[in-house]
């Protein structure tokens, strides 16, 4: 066989993505070292100040650090946690892409909805093992119950790795910053999109962009290499997700007009339901959008410069674009709204608990929190997202962190629930309207 003949063979012999491969590998390996020692894990219930374990001791753990169940075979585990060696080899756990992106909803566990209820700063504080005591976490990993700090972490690991991914003696500050409060993004919009982010930072079609998580220092740079293909295949199964149903009835006059006022209102920024609808992919400039500005600024050039020189946007998808590069644009992209019922609370920052305060601006609360169980009970049906009930300043600030991390406080920084103003003409009726038809998405 000639050398272009064996070219032209491994070409056309490689395997699509396959999204079943991608589900399996999801849902069954471990991508990372040990991070908490299983021991600890399963006494968890001794950092929380009791006695003796408590014969609801699953339940209780899920709930402490909103986990979910896993809809598959893990151990004994709640979905967004995996069994994996500690670095020495004794049985540990680590954290998994279900940490943040599986949740729960009616009931039910949804790999690839948002995470709303985790607290993941708990979880890092409450889990570490003794270490912890001594040794705190570098960074905030979770400011607000539901939201993280990815940005933060990809930052503060990055500062660990030269662009090629070999780790560093010394840490390099990239710009960390950890008070964006990000909100999870759920994973069936992802089809839909050129740009990932809230800020359509990064191109939609890396398989790369989404395994910076695996930068514990205990993966060298070969281990991204070795798992890029396990990645696209994932990447295929997140392109496969759909978004759920809204589960009750849908008055069909009200959500008839209502689509006349998304017409007119909503569609030249959202698009159109349903991955064969138009999509703008709109970026709305930040004085136009009114947004909190933090999550936008809070990811540094310095860090775009790095990631840009590295490994993960040296990515190639055809001749033609050898590179898949991270880029500044002025704002926040505008999502597409399919399975919107689904992914409450609202904005880039989840400060906005329901899809009528979204369009009430003047009705926002300022302090709320939230029961955090996801459940119908906990579900606002008429508002559509979830109940809340106000807390005042005094009380937040007297809570121990546990219980602060509950209470959403608008007026700290990366907070903010200033901003998308674009509900604010219609009149009552027409916000019903409008969102009767967005449970049809």
């Amino acid at each position: 066989m000639t050398v272009a003949c064996t070219l032209m063979f491994l070409v056309f012999s490689a395997e699509p993505p396959s999204a079943e491969r991608g589900y399996t590998s999801l849902t069954t390996r471990a991508f990372a070292p040990g991070q908490f020692p299983r021991t600890v894990v399963n006494e968890a219930w001794r950092r929380w100040g009791l006695n003796e374990k408590p014969v609801d001791f699953p339940a209780r753990f899920r709930e402490r650090y909103g986990l979910a169940l896993a809809p598959y075979p893990n151990d004994n585990l709640p979905m967004g946690l995996r069994p994996s060696p500690m670095p020495f080899g004794t049985p540990g756990v680590c954290l998994d892409c279900m940490t943040c992106h599986g949740g729960s909803l009616m009931g039910q566990s949804i790999v690839g909805l948002g995470n709303t209820a985790l607290d993941l700063q708990a979880l890092f504080e409450e889990l570490s093992g003794r270490f912890v005591d001594r040794v705190k976490p570098p960074y905030t990993m979770c400011n607000t119950r539901g939201t993280n700090e990815a940005g933060a972490t990809s930052v503060y690991l990055s500062g660990f790795r030269d662009t090629s991914l070999n780790l560093t003696f010394t840490w390099r500050n990239l710009g960390l910053n950890d008070s964006m409060c990000e909100d999870v993004p759920a994973w069936w919009l992802l089809k839909r999109k050129k740009w990932m982010y809230a800020t359509a930072e990064a191109d939609s079609r890396s398989v790369r962009s989404i395994m910076q998580f695996m930068m514990h220092p205990l993966n060298g740079p070969g281990r991204f290499s070795e798992e890029e293909t396990t990645f696209a295949d994932i990447r295929a199964y997140i392109l496969s997700v759909k978004s759920p149903p809204f589960p009750r009835d849908i008055n069909k006059a009200m959500a008839e007009r209502g689509s006349k006022v998304y017409e007119t209102s909503c569609f030249k920024c959202h698009g159109g339901p349903g991955e064969n609808s138009p999509y703008p992919g709109k970026v709305i400039p930040l004085e136009t959008v009114g947004t909190d500005t933090t999550r936008y600024l809070g990811i540094s050039q310095e860090f775009g410069n790095f990631y840009n020189s590295s490994w993960f946007s040296n990515e190639s998808t055809d001749a033609a674009n050898p590179g898949l590069k991270a880029r500044r644009t002025g704002g926040y992209q505008a999502p597409p709204l399919d399975g919107i019922w689904a992914t409450a609370p609202y904005l880039h920052n989840g400060s906005v608990p329901t899809l009528w305060h979204l369009l009430r601006s003047d009705k926002r609360p300022t302090r709320f929190t939230r029961s955090y169980n996801t459940d119908a009970d906990a579900y606002d049906w008429e508002k559509v997202g979830w109940k809340t009930r106000d807390v005042d300043a005094e009380t937040a600030n007297r809570a121990e962190a546990h219980e602060k991390r509950k209470v959403y406080d608008t007026t700290l920084k990366g907070r903010g629930n200033s901003g998308h103003l674009f509900g604010d003409h219609l009149s009552d009726s027409e916000v019903l309207d409008l969102i009767e038809y967005l449970k049809t998405f």
